[in-house]
């Protein structure tokens, strides 16, 4: 492979782990699935839609700035994106980089799937 090739698979690989490291939060699986709907909302508007997460479980609100906090980290991975209206930002889901790690995962999928048919085929023999 190409030095080229290699910065490339390189440059997936950490964009990948960068979904995967912002999806490993509840709060922020919560707020994937609120923006899943295709529609914008403000922070002010998902502060409402609350419980996000295992601190809601408890009665616990989670404030403004922290799910502003959430929403940078899914912004960094790509998967959310802020669009200024009027003096707020509003914030709606960018399916690709999940859709990209869904390609990713399946192709793992086939190659595992492929290598237990040769380890079965082996044993059997």
């Amino acid at each position: 492979m190409s030095q080229r090739g290699r910065n490339g698979a390189a440059a997936r690989r950490q964009a990948h782990a960068s979904v995967f490291a912002a999806l490993g939060d509840e709060t922020r699986l919560a707020l994937v699935a609120k923006l899943s709907d295709g529609r914008r909302y403000s922070i002010s508007q998902l502060s409402e839609a609350q419980p996000f997460g295992r601190l809601n479980n408890g009665g616990l609100k989670l404030t403004r700035q922290a799910i502003t906090k959430h929403l940078r980290v899914l912004e960094r991975a790509r998967i959310v994106h802020g669009v200024r209206a009027g003096r707020e930002n509003q914030f709606e889901l960018d399916p690709a980089p999940m859709n990209e790690l869904r390609e990713y995962l399946n192709r793992v999928s086939q190659q595992w799937d492929q290598t237990l048919s040769r380890l079965k085929a082996f044993v059997e023999e």
